[in-house]
């Protein structure tokens, strides 16, 4: 395995200077040390390094702009809770760290990870467009992705629920009720999770037995355009139900149904996903496809730790489970 002489040698100054970079010493310059962790990186070094640190640190890494984690309301809150639970008692030391776009493009994944001694990562509300995910391809540090898969790289592993199940349900349980005209609404397909939402919405319509051509799927990027732009179109066409790629949608249907004069459920039924807290308080109820999050972030560390230990886990998928409430009814 690569050693510290290796480094040394390969940039042509000491094994005191790289051991410096390494541990992070004021009196080497940061260009010196991005030059010495990059090197690091390419050798390999990053594994031999971990197994000597007595003490063994993950990072769960957020996407700041993109998903809320720091309260109990919030989304990712429940999830990092999951992953901690199961973390700390392993004997983890667990750090969640903000990044953004700006944070990725300064810093490479495996140097930011060898820079602060983490073992893996587990990664929220990471987008398809991130500069990193496309490091993930290559990287050799172990890391968890919420809701992402990267194909080809025994270092990542993927953990969600099984959207396409979720989807099946939300279906069945629309047609079980005497729907035909199913629409879904969704946010731009910008992301890994919103692209398996949108194909496993035609799969269900299709093994139900539903007609269902492109103009049933409305998708923007901002919820208020996927609101005015889609959602009388969907009305035009004599929909009797909505489903949504998230809750934050199917509240925001059933504002704008209600303002348009139709009633929920009684004229149009509507389904969430997610299951996020307010989904109990909206009104009426929102009917909605749960992700039981504590569950996903234990399952987060499952994997995790799976990877750091040789193990080339790829996909873990939860069951969905779909909670009925009262936006939906008989037709």
């Amino acid at each position: 395995m690569t050693t510290i002489q290796d480094i040394a040698d390969k940039l042509g100054i000491s094994k005191s200077t790289v051991s410096k970079a390494l541990n992070n010493a004021p009196d080497i310059s940061e260009t010196l040390q991005k030059q010495i962790l990059e090197t690091a990186v390419e050798m390999g070094y990053t594994k031999l390094r971990r197994y000597k640190k007595p003490t063994k640190r993950l990072c769960i890494l957020v996407q700041k702009d993109n998903i809320e984690y720091e309260k109990p309301h919030h989304f990712a809150y429940d999830i990092i809770m999951g992953f901690r639970q199961m973390a700390e008692p392993a004997g983890f030391e667990v750090e969640t760290v903000p990044v953004d776009v700006l944070f990725q493009r300064e810093t490479s994944y495996d140097v930011f990870m060898l820079r602060h001694d983490y073992a893996g990562s587990f990664l929220l509300g990471f987008s398809l467009g991130e500069p990193w995910m496309k490091e993930f391809q290559t990287s050799r540090t172990p890391a968890v992705l919420y809701d992402n898969h990267i194909i080809g790289n025994p270092s990542t592993a993927y953990v969600g629920i099984d959207n396409n199940e979720g989807m099946n349900l939300a279906v069945g349980h629309l047609k079980k009720l005497g729907h035909q005209k199913i629409g879904y609404l969704s946010s731009a397909l910008g992301s890994h999770i919103m692209q398996v939402r949108h194909r496993a919405f035609f799969q269900a319509m299709h093994s139900h037995g539903l007609k269902a051509g492109p103009s049933y799927a409305g998708c923007s990027y901002y919820l208020s355009e996927c609101m005015e732009k889609h959602l009388p179109r969907f009305l035009e066409m004599g929909m009797t139900a909505l489903i949504c790629c998230q809750d934050t949608f199917a509240s925001a249907a059933i504002t704008q149904c209600q303002q348009l004069g139709f009633q929920v459920p009684r004229d149009i039924s509507i389904i969430g996903f997610d299951d996020i807290p307010m989904s109990s308080y909206t009104s009426p109820p929102l009917t909605t496809v749960r992700q039981d999050r504590i569950e996903l972030g234990k399952s987060g560390f499952y994997a995790l730790s799976s990877l750091m230990n040789g193990v080339s886990i790829g996909t873990v998928l939860l069951h969905a489970h779909l909670t009925v409430r009262e936006s939906t009814a008989a037709l």
